[in-house]
């Protein structure tokens, strides 16, 4: 069976509407902000400056119920505060919700922004979202994808299919 170019351009919207609209049940509230809940850390080896961190081999930060996993993470702090962090390297990115995967990622602390680049994967339940940019904010959990040179594209399961 085919989709008429409408219902199709429709689920594409309803994807996006879905993957940018925060969820709403209970559990959100009791991770209201992750983006103010201590950042831990994890990974084969590593180093700490006076300005930042380093971490290679299986490096992982955790900071409420989301995870950043990569294969070299960076870190860069402003007055004793962790303020940015920087993943490359089959990159992912797990909330409660959502998974993100990449190859680079930006996480800024002060907005609350994690931005992944390249080949970029997002998925819902069974909903998929592929481009080449996302922007996604912990605060609010809504999610932004771009599709650079290429397209986003997607496929959408409406509830209870």
């Amino acid at each position: 069976m085919t989709m008429s170019k409408s219902n199709t351009m429709i689920a594409g919207a309803a994807l996006l509407l879905a993957l940018t609209v925060p969820a709403t049940s209970g559990a959100q509230s009791a991770r209201a902000d992750a983006s103010k809940q201590p950042v831990q850390y994890g990974a084969d080896g590593g180093e700490y400056t006076p300005n930042g961190f380093a971490l290679r081999g299986r490096a992982e930060l955790t900071q409420g119920g989301n995870r950043l996993r990569a294969d070299a993470i960076t870190g860069a702090t402003a007055n004793g505060d962790l303020s940015r962090v920087e993943a490359v390297g089959n990159v992912y990115f797990v909330t409660p919700d959502q998974s993100m995967r990449g190859d680079r990622a930006v996480y800024t602390l002060g907005n609350a922004e994690v931005v992944v680049t390249g080949d970029v994967i997002l998925t819902q339940g069974k909903n998929v979202l592929t481009g080449n940019r996302l922007v996604y904010n912990v605060r609010t959990e809504t999610a932004r994808m771009e599709g650079g040179n290429g397209r986003v594209q997607g496929v959408f399961y409406p509830q209870g299919k």
